[in-house]
């Protein structure tokens, strides 16, 4: 199987940094990295800093958002398989390895568990400041009330793109969950109770699972329409996750990071 990593980037040179860090240090390596640079800085001096990675880079012209870059990655990877990340994310050892593993046990989509972190930078190397496991059972029923799936360091087959389609730019904040809802209402999914994704966030106001706005909430009710949700409110993300409904589902989960920050070649 060959695995092809996607991520799409504008101007976050450092952090994109570290997350082809984690990559050189896996045990199991991608046959491809597809870097999509959304219209941002050059990320050519990568290629130098790590040239054992086999990255290839797709720059675009001017930045047409995130759901129209990763599509774009989408079309230039050759794998048979897909794993996406954001470039602010990172992966612990082993990670690729599993859930290759986990792949080719039969199931068609598998994604792991997160830590949720937030971060402090100093000269360009990003510090933990607090951590918080995100790991929830898999419900293919409440997954259409509460979305609990983290695109970064999933794995699946590119196939799956051939016959749903790609992703859907018209629900743009929710293309992750449009995207989950269509792959299981098809596939098989399996959850993999590791928490090997180190999810980068902000309660600042920064990140756009964090804002709440008109746009977001026109985008929620595409969403809801085109999935048959009914009326679903928008909700901070951290209120969220103390919802009843949501606490019910916490899981248990293998805790594999050590907390150190990486430290990237551009550092």
């Amino acid at each position: 199987m060959r695995i092809s990593i996607v991520i799409v980037t504008y101007n976050r040179l450092y952090a994109l940094a570290d997350l082809l860090e984690s990559i050189a240090g896996q045990t199991r390596m991608p046959e491809e990295i597809i870097i999509v640079n959304d219209g941002g800085e050059s990320v050519d001096s990568l290629k130098e800093f790590y040239h054992e990675l086999p990255i290839k880079v797709v720059d675009l012209r001017e930045n047409c958002g995130h759901v129209h870059a990763r599509n774009a990655g989408i079309e230039a990877a050759s794998g048979d398989a897909i794993m996406l990340s954001d470039d602010d994310d990172y992966f612990t050892p082993g990670h690729i390895e599993r859930m290759a593993g986990e792949l080719s046990d039969g199931a068609q989509f598998v994604y792991s568990d997160v830590e949720i972190v937030t971060f402090k930078e100093e000269n360009h190397v990003r510090l933990p400041v607090s951590r918080r496991l995100f790991a929830y059972t898999y419900d293919p029923v409440e997954m259409r009330r509460f979305s609990t799936y983290v695109p970064s360091g999933s794995l699946y087959l590119k196939s799956i793109h051939r016959e749903i389609g790609y992703f859907d730019p018209e629900v743009h904040n929710y293309w992750d969950w449009d995207f989950f809802l269509r792959v299981s209402e098809a596939f098989s999914v399996k959850r993999v109770p590791v928490a090997s994704v180190i999810y980068a966030f902000s309660a600042g106001g920064s990140h756009q699972s964090f804002s709440l706005n008109e746009k977001r909430q026109a985008f929620l009710e595409v969403l809801c329409e085109k999935h048959g949700l009914g009326k679903l409110p928008q909700k901070n993300f951290f209120v969220l996750l103390e919802e009843p409904e949501l606490k019910m589902r916490e899981a248990e989960s293998r805790i594999v990071w050590d907390g150190r920050s990486i430290r990237s070649r551009l550092v």
